[in-house]
């Protein structure tokens, strides 16, 4: 594996389950040091020791990225701990971990679509405020939000989720044009639906079944497909892309 990350500090919030850990063991694997931000502290923990015992460095830190103080901690951690902060992945969202309601949009409750907003935008808003200081006085940085291709597509009965994704596209163009004299880049990957690492259900089966058969790649996705895309996005390799969308689904939308 190549080490193009070798002496950089990369938080990844929800690091601690499913995808979010597999980035995490990617970026170490890559030569990062790896803050797991998660609010589920023994998930973060887990994660933690499994780099470890793949010979990378990581810190645990529990973080609720809704909470404006608790994003500010995971930033003063990441720096007390490594010195810096080269990059930001913006993963943690409301949808497996955290399960939804799959139904159309007038059934949704009002409580339910506030937490999808809640940590799918709100999160990414407080995590960028809490590492750009940082990524200023270093003269540089990355920032990579995770959406979904579930907006290009439009898919019914998660509206809430699925406007929440479109909404992190809007904020990555933004962020980008604010950010570019700062020489921070903002990019963001927008996955297929994936085979994440924690405990499959009847749905997501049936979902991730139906979405190989849209494919111009005829499997099932996983999570190293998308960590490859995010270890070069954090890379010295990806310095003059910013404000960009990397679909990455085997061919399903083509854009």
């Amino acid at each position: 594996m190549a080490m193009r990350l070798q002496g950089k500090v990369v938080i990844v919030t929800g690091g601690g389950n499913g995808i979010g850990r597999a980035y995490c063991r990617r970026l170490a694997g890559e030569g990062a040091a790896v803050v797991i931000a998660e609010l589920d502290a023994r998930a973060a923990a887990e994660t933690q020791q499994l780099v470890a015992a793949e010979g990378g460095r990581a810190l645990a830190v529990q973080t609720d990225v809704a909470d404006e103080a608790s994003c500010q901690r995971m930033a003063e951690a990441a720096v007390t701990a490594f010195g810096r902060i080269d990059a930001l992945v913006n993963n943690a969202a409301v949808f497996a971990t955290i399960p939804i309601s799959r139904v159309p949009f007038d059934q949704v409750p009002v409580s339910e679509w506030d937490l999808v907003m809640n940590v799918n935008l709100r999160g990414l808003f407080l995590a960028c405020r809490a590492v750009v200081p940082q990524m200023r006085r270093q003269g540089q940085g990355k920032i990579i939000n995770i959406s979904s291709g579930s907006w290009l597509s439009g898919r019914g009965e998660r509206i809430h989720y699925v406007t929440s994704k479109a909404g992190v596209i809007g904020f990555t163009r933004t962020l980008a044009r604010e950010l570019g004299k700062d020489n921070i880049t903002v990019n963001a990957i927008s996955p297929g639906s994936t085979l994440s690492e924690g405990p499959e259900n009847a749905d997501a089966a049936a979902m991730r079944g139906k979405a190989v058969s849209t494919r111009c790649l005829r499997r099932v996705q996983v999570p190293r497909d998308l960590a490859g895309v995010l270890a070069f996005l954090c890379s010295d390799d990806a310095d003059f892309i910013t404000g960009q969308q990397i679909v990455v689904d085997g061919g399903n939308v083509m854009v």
